[in-house]
């Protein structure tokens, strides 16, 4: 049985700096892991996702409703993965919208949040919110916002990686000079959904 992860987002956030490191933690921890990218037109602000499994499964496609978590690096974006996700699903929110290309082109305006994460609150099991943004800029960079959402990921109790070994593998896969960061970025990511 696999454990399955959805990642989306926008172009930019760092959705597949992201899926690495989930997918060589679980190579190093001698895991199955098979992984496919959308990556849609990322450069220009496009939709991104990422699917991965590990444990025994041979397709990286999750089937409609067959996510165990998903992580919405972008709250419209969340909205849009619901097909993938079941009553038993877990999302981990970044609650900061990023504008995709397709509502900056027309007059359309953004959802509130709160009706964003009460439609998110009636499908899943649990919805897990943060203002990844933030933690990011606390921390001490804005591109650190991914890190922080894995450290969410990490905190969730099903979560099949220790987060010893993703932040090892976090120091193999980023710049040296940004590692301090990020690892606050994750922590304090970790710290905003540990319950």
């Amino acid at each position: 049985m696999a454990y399955n992860i959805y990642i989306c987002g926008i172009g930019g956030q760092g959705i597949i700096k992201t899926s690495i490191v989930i997918g060589e933690t679980a190579l190093k921890l001698d895991k199955n892991v098979v992984m496919s990218e959308i990556h849609g037109m990322s450069q220009r602000g496009g939709v991104v996702s990422t699917e991965l499994k590990i444990g025994e499964d041979q397709s990286p496609i999750i089937q409609s409703g067959h996510a165990d978590l998903v992580l919405a690096f972008e709250p419209i974006e969340a909205s849009r993965a619901l097909e993938k996700t079941s009553k038993d699903t877990i999302i981990v929110l970044n609650t900061s919208p990023v504008l995709p290309s397709t509502i900056n082109q027309q007059d359309i305006d953004y959802p509130e949040i709160d009706d964003i994460l009460s439609e998110l609150d009636s499908k899943v099991a649990e919805v897990y919110s943060m203002d990844a943004n933030e933690i990011a800029l606390n921390a001490g960079h804005p591109l650190s916002m991914n890190m922080a959402m894995l450290g969410g990921a990490t905190a969730i109790s099903t979560f099949p990686l220790d987060t010893e070994s993703v932040i090892d593998t976090m120091k193999d896969n980023l710049p040296p000079k940004s590692i301090d960061i990020n690892i606050k970025a994750f922590n304090d990511g970790y710290n905003s959904c540990k319950k």
